[in-house]
């Protein structure tokens, strides 16, 4: 569990570690500003979140990867168990029933730890079956074991967090050197299949999305033919964004002229926390919050590079697919890049769940980077 006389603490990415706490202090902020006024206890709750996820991080950090994913089966288990329990007994909120009321623990969201446990799941699954990757039975087996907590998290309803899962799976399969036949193919499914999807979702009755979300995706990509209602939130996040200009109004200003401080912002100390960063530090501000989440995408990707095996590259590169994508997503429907749909800024958006689990998975890279191999063999299990 413990390997310390094996550990090269000389390696141990003390880069990573400041750039999450930079993060980490900075989302602190903005929640506090973002919740001004309204009374919520959300800041306590975010700082309490950083204090337990960088004890989490660091105490991954020491633990053996490998002693980890010897146990992908039960980790699986766990997962399915935690969504299922979520099915059935979980609380709703907004329409969706994604949250888990646990004792002492309080309130936990299970599809936010489903992220890392299929990281380190398929780590182990595509390490063990490496010599047959592209071989039909493995690419089904695969597919099949990936579609279970796909489609749990989907049906809560969670869209957002199903496509996180989709991505980050499809690029650990990337990584672990599937033949380009089967990605080719994909492509040439996937084309048309979009076109089937947009035309599909539109007609009456249909069973794939919920009302709500399909409102969503046909108002952004036809807003003149849906109310504008659709689109409301994301026009005042562009508007919040946008009245930022160069250096902002300021972190935590409480001016009337604040497009956040005249509740024309919803969800802002989450999905729409970029909106919050773009107003009070400006294009100066936000740029450099971008930054520093693409080196840490960056940081994720030099661990990758230089693993000890195939499941520590495939912990890194799936940790760095869940940054970048959630990043682009979150600042993408802030922007109206994207549909409106909601995930948390990394390190930054408000709650507990979210938080943790990228603690958590940084905390596997860093141990992954304390075994690293400079000596262009591959180890192993």
């Amino acid at each position: 569990m413990f390997k310390f006389k094996e550990y090269r603490f000389r390696y141990y990415n003390m880069r990573i570690i400041l750039y999450v706490l930079i993060l980490a202090v900075i989302g602190i902020l903005f929640v506090k500003s973002a919740t001004i006024g309204t009374g919520a206890d959300t800041y306590n709750k975010q700082i309490f979140g950083v204090a337990v996820g960088i004890f989490c991080m660091l105490l991954v950090s020491v633990i053996d990867y490998h002693w980890i994913l010897k146990l992908y089966w039960p980790i699986y288990a766990v997962n399915i168990a935690m969504l299922l329990a979520t099915k059935f007994m979980g609380e709703s909120g907004g329409g969706a029933q994604r949250w888990l009321m646990l004792p002492v623990i309080g309130q936990i969201q299970p599809s936010e730890f489903s992220k890392i446990i299929m990281i380190c799941f398929f780590s182990m699954y595509f390490y063990k079956h490496r010599e047959k990757i592209s071989s039909l039975r493995i690419v089904v087996s695969s597919a099949v074991l990936f579609a279970v907590p796909a489609y749990l998290i989907l049906d809560q309803p969670n869209l957002s967090t199903t496509l996180v899962v989709v991505v980050i799976f499809l690029v650990m399969l990337y990584v672990a050197k599937i033949s380009y036949k089967w990605i080719g193919g994909a492509f040439a499914v996937m084309v048309p299949f979009s076109v089937w999807f947009v035309y599909y979702i539109q007609q009456e009755g249909q069973k794939l999305l919920e009302p709500y979300q399909v409102n969503r995706i046909m108002s952004w990509i036809n807003p003149a033919k849906y109310p504008a209602d659709n689109t409301q939130q994301q026009r005042n996040s562009i508007m919040a964004i946008g009245s930022g200009q160069l250096r902002g109004k300021g972190l935590a200003n409480t001016t009337l002229a604040s497009v956040k401080n005249g509740k024309f912002l919803s969800e802002e100390d989450c999905d729409f926390i970029f909106a919050v960063i773009g107003e009070e530090v400006g294009f100066v501000g936000s740029v450099i919050i971008l930054a520093l989440l693409l080196i840490l995408v960056a940081e994720c990707i030099y661990m990758a590079a230089r693993a000890k095996d195939m499941a520590g590259r495939l912990i890194c590169s799936g940790m760095a697919a869940l940054l970048a994508f959630q990043s682009f997503v979150n600042v993408g429907v802030a922007t109206g890049l994207l549909p409106n749909t909601g995930l948390p800024l990394p390190f930054i958006s408000a709650g507990l769940s979210s938080l943790l689990s990228c603690f958590i998975g940084i905390g596997l890279v860093l141990n992954v980077g304390l075994q690293r191999n400079y000596e262009n063999n591959r180890g192993g299990f």
